[in-house]
């Protein structure tokens, strides 16, 4: 049996994944507006292509393609009836790919846009649709661990970690910060969101997702110093050029066709792991538009390479590759 996500990051630092939903839209198997995860049945081999490249380049852990897999947002597209096989097989998918490494699968549940502090019923409405959600892919695996993802509400995070606990599997969970400075909707500072998340039960907390490197590793350094070591902090930036002015991928208008100008060179994720790293991150992961390439530059910073490469070598002393004789590196820019 692996070891679990707790003592592995007891140990050190460990590398998530990357990106699903933008590339397998782009791939053709996820259609572009809603982002709905019916890839999980109607193509499976596809994800499961997906899940094996990142496992390939060094993934510790295999996310379920479980984002957005609740029932009200799968009856945007007339999927409600789908929601226990969605969410069942993709615990399936992953675990077949996670075994063919040293890898865990970590059950994924994001946000609902069903949450509003302002109506009486939303919290228990949002509770059964997380209930839904995990009992469903405990009932066809369990995952290792929990991830709850891409929360602006801090009481829709705290309503994930209340659900995920009592299932008994640990349970991260991160934030998303649309602006800077950064704050929840409520106006929590990320260290204060991470010391209530934290305080509420949370085995890792931490930030995902809307921002590049640049702009995520401030918010996930001020979740270092607030938890003070109480439990690890987790970043997983998008793999897109971000700025102080525009700190969310998703506001401007190359969302979601014209990002590809925008993604980052693999070396860009690849120092982002080294800073983690030294600021003290343990769970370090990549989102939307991270590909296998960025999580094997990480992966190389990392050391977590799952297989070394061949040593090779001209032996007339002379370069013969572009890439020798210009002496490039994969981890730098």
């Amino acid at each position: 049996m692996p070891r679990g996500i707790l003592e592995r990051l007891a140990d050190g630092p460990v590398l998530g994944d990357g990106g699903y939903l933008l590339e397998l839209e782009k791939r053709g198997y996820v259609q572009a507006g809603p982002f709905t995860p019916e890839v999980v049945v109607e193509h499976p081999d596809a994800l499961a292509q997906l899940h094996r490249e990142f496992l390939r380049a060094g993934a510790e852990v295999l996310q379920t393609m479980t984002f957005y897999a609740s029932d009200d947002k799968l009856a945007t597209v007339g999927m409600e009836g789908t929601v226990d096989e969605i969410n069942r097989n993709a615990v399936r998918i992953a675990r077949e790919v996670a075994s063919e490494g040293d890898a865990l699968v970590a059950g994924n549940l994001s946000l609902t846009w069903a949450y509003d502090p302002g109506e009486t019923g939303s919290p228990d409405h949002v509770r059964g649709l997380f209930d839904r959600q995990l009992q469903d892919q405990l009932s066809a695996g369990p995952p290792d661990f929990w991830i709850g993802e891409t929360f602006s509400f801090l009481g829709e995070a705290l309503l994930f970690v209340e659900r995920a606990k009592a299932t008994g599997l640990p349970v991260m969970v991160t934030m998303s910060f649309e602006t800077l400075p950064a704050k929840a909707y409520e106006g929590d500072s990320p260290g204060q969101a991470a010391k209530k998340l934290a305080d509420a039960g949370a085995d890792i907390v931490g930030v995902n997702c809307l921002n590049g490197p640049a702009q995520q590793l401030p918010i996930a350094r001020e979740m270092v110093g607030a938890v003070r070591g109480s439990v690890p902090i987790a970043a997983q930036p998008v793999a897109y050029a971000t700025s102080n002015e525009e700190p969310d991928f998703t506001a401007g208008d190359a969302f979601p066709f014209a990002l590809t100008p925008m993604t980052l060179a693999r070396g860009e994720l690849a120092r982002f792991a080294a800073d983690a790293r030294e600021g003290g991150i343990g769970y370090i992961g990549s989102c939307c538009g991270a590909v296998a390439e960025h999580v094997r530059a990480m992966a190389k910073v990392l050391g977590k390479l799952p297989e070394q490469e061949r040593e090779w070598r001209s032996s007339s002393g002379k370069a013969m590759s572009a890439y020798e004789y210009h002496e490039h590196t994969e981890t730098e820019v």
